[in-house]
């Protein structure tokens, strides 16, 4: 299996090289050179193997597709390694549960960190420690979070061989829980650094250390947001894993509504709709950032500043650039590598925005890709908490509350929907309390949390500053 630039790059690179490297040399995204075709006698089979072997079996079937530069049998141990029910705190590891009629919830938040992020970043970091072990190296993960990729990122990576993590957030515009889960990781291999600013200034500063070819290579930089294929690979996984529990046959089709910022998340499920599995339509739900819920309205891809990037309840998708949205565009314009390194490097860098909605392929979103969207609001996530709780008992978080109610609107009779958790409530307590006048339930490891010793470098979103905290404590051997 090859990878290419969505910018054109001529060079074409196996999945251990991307591994390592994040963005590709001209400021693209990864993607395979094509997507694998699961047939029917495929879905049979792996329908068989999960239902039988359980998730990590499943995961393997999956990453072997794209992963051919790994021995099987070290990918399988990896993929054994990572998917226990020790590690997730169930066997199923992505449990489905009903909601109501036709409307399942899919449980992504029971790693260490209680988010979703887990369910990639575990085997991130498994595959980084195998990799550089492999090849004798070292590697420093310089990354952007805006609450979850941060904690699920650090809980995989401390402690590794050969890695150090510098991850950026936006100073203070994190939920309370969520910056205890990262700043008191006191591992000497983990590195936080808060940036007065929103996610897209720490997003930017990402993209622009990974431009720096020379900075990059010399201090090895990698990345672990959801611009690396990595990552959004092993997020392909739980939607055949989520399609297996609603349905009895291959002949049944179903939707998935994806809480969104950044697009990876709802970007895997667009990876495995294109690989055969019959997904129905994937529905983005944003929140007051509305830029994708704007895109697929209008056809207008439109970056908000930081001024204009609202501070919502549903925190880790205050995003107003989807970095992970390129790869979608893509494949929408028929993989034009020269249009979308003008869309993307020119008009997006300069004008932050672009218009397709005169554009035809651009109703092919719909069409072809089955895309539809949705937006919440914080007085529809505090109503839908709620009612979810008062007519199922079930308490869900801010995010989760975002992609229920947007899933509602788009309900189809026949075809069940799944709507994938983002996170436990106590990530996000204060809007629990303000809905339900109660506190979360707090897994018994987490208490205390915020009362412990933190570590923290505050900085102002500039490159030159981040970069010499990198060169200063990166330490190469």
């Amino acid at each position: 299996m090859q990878y290419l630039s969505t910018r054109g790059h001529p060079e074409r690179k196996r999945f251990c090289e991307i591994l390592l490297e994040g963005l590709a040399p001209d400021g693209g995204l990864y993607l395979p050179e094509h997507y694998p075709q699961v047939d029917a006698s495929t879905l049979i089979r792996w329908r068989a193997v999960y239902q039988q072997q359980g998730y990590a079996a499943l995961a393997f079937e999956v990453l072997s597709l794209y992963i051919d530069d790994i021995p099987a049998e070290d990918l399988k141990a990896l993929c054994a390694k990572t998917y226990t029910q020790e590690v997730f705190g169930t066997a199923e590891i992505v449990p489905v549960r009903a909601l109501e009629q036709g409307l399942f919830v899919q449980a992504l938040s029971n790693g260490p960190t209680l988010a979703f992020k887990d369910m990639a970043m575990q085997l991130l970091g498994n595959l980084f420690e195998y990799e550089l072990a492999r090849r004798g190296e070292e590697l420093n993960i310089f990354g952007a979070t805006s609450g979850d990729t941060g904690s699920a990122a650090e809980y995989a990576m401390r402690g590794k061989k050969g890695v150090r993590v510098f991850m950026t957030s936006p100073h203070g515009r994190m939920s309370p829980f969520q910056q205890a889960q990262m700043f008191s990781l006191l591992d000497d291999n983990i590195h936080n650094i808060a940036i007065e600013g929103v996610f897209d200034d720490c997003q930017d500063l990402v993209k622009a250390v990974s431009n720096d070819l020379a900075f990059k290579n010399k201090y090895k930089i990698g990345t672990v947001n959801s611009i690396n294929w990595a990552r959004l690979l092993a997020q392909v996984v739980y939607y055949f894993a989520g399609y297996f529990q609603v349905t009895q046959h291959n002949a049944q089709s179903v939707s998935f509504t994806v809480p969104s910022g950044n697009f990876g998340n709802v970007c895997a499920g667009h990876v495995a709709r294109m690989m055969g599995l019959p997904i129905a339509h994937l529905v983005v739900a944003t929140n007051e950032n509305d830029v994708l819920d704007e895109f697929f309205r209008t056809g207008v891809y439109r970056v908000r500043g930081s001024a204009d990037t609202h501070e919502t309840s549903s925190p880790s998708m205050d995003i107003s650039k989807a970095s992970n949205f390129e790869r979608f565009v893509f494949d929408l314009l028929g993989r034009d590598a020269q249009r979308v390194n003008h869309l993307f490097g020119h008009q997006v860098a300069q004008l932050g925005r672009f218009d397709l909605s005169q554009d035809p392929q651009f109703a092919q979103a719909a069409t072809r890709f089955g895309f539809e969207s949705g937006k919440s609001t914080h007085a529809d996530r505090l109503n839908t908490i709620r009612a979810v709780f008062a007519s199922h008992q079930q308490m869900i978080d801010t995010h989760t509350a975002d992609g229920v109610k947007v899933a509602r609107e788009h309900l189809q009779v026949g075809t069940p929907m799944i709507v994938l958790e983002t996170a436990l409530p106590i990530k996000f307590a204060a809007t629990i309390v303000q809905a339900l006048g109660q506190e979360p339930t707090r897994p018994a490891k987490f208490e205390g949390i915020e009362a412990l010793p933190k570590r923290v470098q505050v900085m102002q979103a500039d490159v030159a500053q981040v970069k010499a905290y990198i060169a200063q404590h990166c330490h190469l051997a």
